[in-house]
């Protein structure tokens, strides 16, 4: 089945060319113009990607990646001016899983969207048994996490980045490993982009990085689960 993406920007011209270019490499495309429209977008549609660009009239880029974040996993890309470097730090800080910067090729910006789309996909390996590790438990089956029987809900990358160092555990993965094996060797060395998933997941695990229960932090080196 073709993915589905949704491109939200104010801007009538770049709506117009990302649309044409994504439509002729085969996938489906919703377009929006501003936050409530891209909001309704998400809750009535099953979508495999959105784009969203920050500067938005009514409700900010920010609010609305917020407030999917509390609708949906599917994965964001935010679109920012190239030299708003704090604007990146928010997108990633607030859930959104990369970010491309304007203006951009329209080259670079389809490579970006094909790496997103593959890497948050889930892995299609054989039946696993579920894992469990104090309150924290797996269902990796149904991609499913739960704290002391209740379900923490995370973005596909999390439960990436989760699913891969607790099937390893007692394992150290370095950081460019992560990021190999979750985004993409494109990703290899951008550890900003891993470090702010990595202090995400730990929030909604319960998690604390200085005394984990879960995942430990070698300083230098990389991340690995303890192991029981």
């Amino acid at each position: 089945m073709d993915k589905k993406i949704l491109v939200v920007d104010d801007d009538p011209g770049l709506l117009k060319l990302v649309r044409a270019n994504l439509q002729a490499r085969g996938y489906q495309v919703d377009t929006a113009t501003d936050g409530p429209a891209a909001l309704k977008c998400v809750e009535d549609n099953d979508l495999d990607l959105v784009i969203l660009d920050i500067v938005l009239p009514t409700i900010n880029g920010f609010e609305v990646c917020r407030r999917i974040r509390a609708l949906s996993p599917v994965p964001v890309i935010m679109l920012t001016a190239r030299d708003q470097g704090t604007d990146i730090v928010e997108g990633l800080n607030i859930g959104a899983d990369d970010y491309i910067t304007k203006p951009f090729a329209i080259d670079e910006f389809l490579a970006r969207v094909k790496v997103m789309l593959r890497r948050t996909r889930y892995p299609e390996d054989m039946p696993q048994a579920p894992f469990r590790s104090g309150d924290l438990a797996i269902d990796f089956d149904c991609h499913q996490v739960t704290i002391a029987g209740k379900e923490t809900k995370l973005t596909a990358t999390e439960y990436n980045i989760l699913s891969l160092l607790a099937q390893n555990a007692g394992r150290i993965y370095t950081q460019d490993d992560i990021l190999s094996r979750v985004w993409g060797w494109e990703y290899r060395g951008d550890r900003h982009i891993l470090q702010v998933a990595m202090s995400r997941l730990r929030k909604k695990i319960g998690d604390n990085s200085r005394s984990p229960r879960y995942i430990q932090t070698r300083v230098d080196i990389g991340y690995r689960f303890r192991k029981d």
